[in-house]
């Protein structure tokens, strides 16, 4: 079932702490971007039928990465796209909006979605992992 984009985002702005709904919308957009250009097939198509189209639209944008980004190139693409962000501050905004996303996803997508990226991701969704 498909969020609604003011849940959406009323829970990035909580769990970001953000001052405003316009800072919560930045991180998400960019962030669904960044992450949709590493996930492929069903699982990116899953996941987008789980986000509000808002951000389902930004997550399928055609674009794909030449290569996968570990966690911390991920971060600093990030706060590349963020103006006046810095990597701590786009660690932030990534793990506000991933960890959103993956309550919406649910354990098995999530875990899908883990198994697309590279070693490491699975902080940035609040999901750690056993080693």
């Amino acid at each position: 079932m498909r969020t609604q984009w003011d849940a959406f985002l009323a829970a990035v702005e909580e769990r970001g702490e953000y001052p405003s709904r316009q800072e919560a919308e930045r991180s998400s957009r960019v962030v669904l971007a960044l992450l949709g250009a590493h996930l492929v097939g069903d699982v990116r198509a899953e996941l987008a039928a789980r986000l509000p189209e808002t951000v389902a639209l930004v997550l399928l944008n055609p674009l794909q990465a030449h290569e996968p980004l570990s966690p911390e190139r991920f971060i600093r693409a990030t706060a590349a796209w963020i103006e006046g962000a810095t990597e701590k501050t786009a660690t932030w905004d990534v793990s506000a909006v991933l960890s959103v996303v993956a309550d919406l996803a649910g354990d098995d997508l999530t875990n899908q979605i883990l198994l697309q990226l590279p070693r490491g991701y699975d902080l940035l969704f609040g999901r750690p992992q056993p080693i």
